[in-house]
């Protein structure tokens, strides 16, 4: 089968990395965030350039994609938070070293199951206005089809331009229906979309997530009107493509319960009234 992720190598500058035809790395159709209001954005960077996204769920502890790990040795990656410009100097901005990484012992890369990793920081994250966390969702109810979510990176805006956004950009997509993903119209079960995973994307083809935005969170609108951490930026087929829509990793029971165990976070408390737009 073709390879599921959208990513990107780094070696002295930003280069597209082909596995097998899955290939793209931005946030399309989206805008600039508002600076710092997404203050639990983190930047996975090796030799200072982004390859992927994760949000910060304690001072200690980043969630993102396992996927990540295929962009070199973990004592090369280091986290910056509290970025907004990932060129400018920000006094508020912050690097810290990856102490070590945890992907999920059962990612599968040619499925995109489990795609789930968690990075432990060598030095606990000081939390202010700029950097906070994201508390995971108390409930692991599944995320209907139809509900507006918000995904948000520093991915390039044009998928023919190979050059990641130096600003922090979100874009709206809507849950797709699994059985629809699934169909041969779709993705035909190449992969099959799981209870554990998301399909979200856009029926115009205007809006997307893909590789440079890989690991960062989804915050999808529930039915109880909050916003809530859901998903994490797995995988695709080309980019803003109405028939391959993003994959996301769907923070599920089981899911949560494995973060618990190795975080030693005591509750999933949501974070109120989180934007999702």
């Amino acid at each position: 089968m073709l390879n599921l992720f959208r990513v990107k190598l780094l070696t002295f500058k930003i280069l597209l990395f082909t596995l097998h035809g899955y290939v793209c790395t931005e946030i399309i159709g989206g805008h600039e965030v508002k600076p710092h209001s997404r203050p639990y954005m983190a930047s996975i960077q090796v030799y200072k350039q982004h390859i992927c996204g994760g949000a910060l769920i304690t001072p200690r502890w980043v969630l993102t994609a396992a996927h990540c790990k295929m962009f070199g040795q973990m004592t090369q990656f280091q986290v910056v938070l509290g970025a907004h410009s990932l060129s400018k100097k920000q006094r508020w901005k912050k690097t810290i070293n990856v102490k070590k990484a945890f992907p999920h012992p059962m990612f599968d890369m040619q499925t995109a199951k489990n795609d789930i990793m968690l990075l432990q920081l060598a030095t606990k994250a000081n939390l202010n206005k700029y950097v906070k966390s994201l508390k995971l969702p108390e409930s692991t109810e599944d995320v209907k089809a139809g509900t507006v979510c918000t995904v948000a990176g520093w991915g390039t805006t044009n998928p023919n331009v190979l050059k990641a956004s130096d600003t922090l950009r979100e874009v709206d997509i809507t849950v797709i229906d699994r059985k629809v993903c699934n169909n041969k119209a779709y993705y035909g079960h190449d992969p099959t979309i799981t209870k554990d995973m998301l399909c979200a994307g856009d029926k115009k083809a205007r809006k997307d997530s893909c590789a440079g935005d890989s690991g960062g969170p989804l915050i999808c609108m529930m039915q109880n009107k909050d916003a809530e951490y859901k998903g994490i930026v797995s995988a695709g087929q080309e980019c803003g493509e109405p028939t391959k829509p993003g994959i996301y990793t769907r923070l599920s029971k089981k899911y949560l319960n494995w973060i618990k165990k190795l975080t030693r976070i005591k509750n999933y408390n949501l974070t109120k009234n989180q934007s999702c737009g």
